[in-house]
């Protein structure tokens, strides 16, 4: 087979020439258009004091300068930079914008946020996710309002003690990281209602996040968890668990037994009925519950029979599945 060699000619080079100078032209006046939309954006914010703006999609590398500048936009209180190209956050954001309630910088490039952001006061929802952070610093816990956090698919290794300082925190979505440990200190987070750590590294989870009795949904997908706390479940409050595709988990905490259990992907070895009523004798037994099944017991082999004798061997039957009893997880 004979193979020839492409070779540009001079009239095809000048074209070529001319196609990147014409997609250069239009890559340049794109961002003119762009950038004017953007000063067009703010200036209008600032005319009418509005308190939301939005610079989504806005191709921004950095900070608008305008939003920084001497008179500062402090009527400002939600911000949108999602899916922009930012690579880190001014040190005098709070100094600025300092009534911000809503901060929204999903989908950029921000590698650490910088300790002054902590000083936002008002602030309530933070979303840092789909970013490249590497680190969280400790003077997060600095924001005392803050409600809802937001920093899954990042490059996360640990999180900073302190977060359990985030006392009126109700959201935490920290999935996809390369989190092994969650801080035993967030259970000090009273307020949180939903906890969402999938695709990490997790092989263990504190026992103190059975304490969080405000928590509402956990979901811990696709880890490497091999056991789950045995008290985790007892609150009444939570009634979702999420434990796909955790491979080496063999087992669940009897109080989990009357929740809405995701757990597709894992060798449970419970039947249905069980799951639904949460009668199993198998597997781990608080021993509330086996007080109060001893208790049951005394009073069926005390049950009086036809002819008003007491009988002390009539059998103890099992509650069929949907019959009252004394569910796991209740007490």
């Amino acid at each position: 087979m004979l193979l020839t060699k492409y070779r540009m000619t001079p009239k095809c080079k000048c074209s070529h020439a001319l196609t990147l100078e014409v997609k250069g032209e239009i890559a340049h006046w794109s961002g003119v258009a762009m950038a004017l939309e953007v000063y067009e954006a703010i200036f209008t914010a600032k005319q009418q004091r509005r308190k939301n703006l939005f610079l989504n999609y806005r191709n921004l590398h950095a900070f608008p300068a305008e939003l920084l500048g001497d008179e500062g936009l402090h009527f400002l209180e939600r911000i949108y930079m999602k899916w922009n190209s930012l690579t880190t956050l001014p040190d005098n954001l709070a100094q600025k914008l300092p009534n911000l309630v809503e901060l929204y910088l999903r989908s950029n490039s921000i590698a650490a946020v910088p300790e002054a952001i902590c000083e936002l006061a008002k602030l309530q929802s933070l979303d840092l996710s789909d970013n490249v952070l590497q680190v969280i610093c400790p003077e997060i816990s600095r924001l005392r309002s803050l409600r809802h956090l937001r920093l899954a698919n990042n490059r996360l290794k640990t999180l900073p003690p302190e977060i359990g300082d985030l006392l009126e925190l109700e959201t935490l979505d920290v999935s996809m990281n390369h989190l092994a440990t969650l801080p035993a200190r967030l259970h000090l987070c009273h307020a949180l209602q939903c906890l969402t750590a999938d695709r990490n590294r997790l092989r263990c989870l504190p026992r103190q996040l059975s304490q969080l009795h405000s928590l509402n949904e956990l979901s811990m997908a696709a880890n490497r968890l091999a056991t789950l706390p045995l008290d985790l479940g007892r609150s009444r409050e939570l009634q979702f668990v999420f434990v796909d595709n955790n491979v080496h988990l063999k087992g669940l905490p009897s109080y989990l037994y009357n929740k809405a259990i995701g757990c597709s992907g894992v060798a449970v070895p419970l039947p249905l009925e069980v799951q639904a009523v949460g009668l199993e004798t198998e597997g781990v037994v608080p021993l509330q519950e086996l007080a109060m099944r001893a208790l049951h017991s005394a009073q069926q082999l005390q049950r009086p029979l036809q002819g008003g004798e007491f009988s002390a061997s009539a059998p103890v039957t099992q509650n069929p599945p949907g019959a009252s009893g004394v569910p796991r997880g209740s007490l």
